[in-house]
């Protein structure tokens, strides 16, 4: 290491070690899936489906609008194969429908019923009630921090470890 280069976990200016963050993000992991937070959910709510198919409704929820699979696979970061699954799947159980796309009607685009709709606005509610009772001792300027830094944190990582896969051989 040369004296330009910043020693590892830290940047140039000495702001703190990234090794101290580790630790709080294992135990923030680990009480995501320890508490076992989606399945506690659909338990409270009454959905009864397996976490992946609460991710593709949760994902057309946010989106607001129907979308292709194609796109349901890319918000999740997932295979197109996996989500038909779990699409096909919510159909079969009246959650979600096929509709034809309004630009390509050759093409299918995913969308919420009515049930499945409010069984996501359910679920959504009970988490985001869970969330909240975490926050409530919080400012909103500390709330409003934490969403922004915690949201560059993501795009940016997930970016990053993205690149890695732009480095595999074809």
């Amino acid at each position: 290491m040369t004296a330009e280069e910043p020693e590892a976990g830290r940047d140039g200016d000495g702001a703190p070690d990234l090794l101290a963050m580790l630790p709080r993000l294992t135990q923030l992991s680990g009480a995501v899936n320890r508490g076992r937070v989606t399945e506690r959910a659909m338990e409270a709510t009454g959905v009864s489906v397996d976490r992946p198919a609460m991710s593709v409704l949760v994902t057309l929820h946010m989106a607001g609008a129907p979308l292709r699979v194609g796109e349901i696979a890319a918000r999740m970061q997932v295979v197109g194969p996996h989500v038909t699954r779990q699409v096909n799947e919510l159909a079969r159980r009246g959650l979600v429908r096929r509709v034809t796309d309004p630009d390509d009607q050759r093409a299918r685009l995913i969308e919420p019923t009515a049930e499945g709709a409010a069984a996501t606005d359910r679920y959504m509610r009970t988490v985001l009630g869970w969330f909240g009772d975490a926050l409530a001792g919080w400012s909103g300027h500390d709330r409003e921090v934490f969403g922004r830094l915690l949201a560059r944190f993501v795009d940016d990582l997930t970016t990053h470890l993205n690149s890695f896969d732009d480095d595999r051989p074809a």
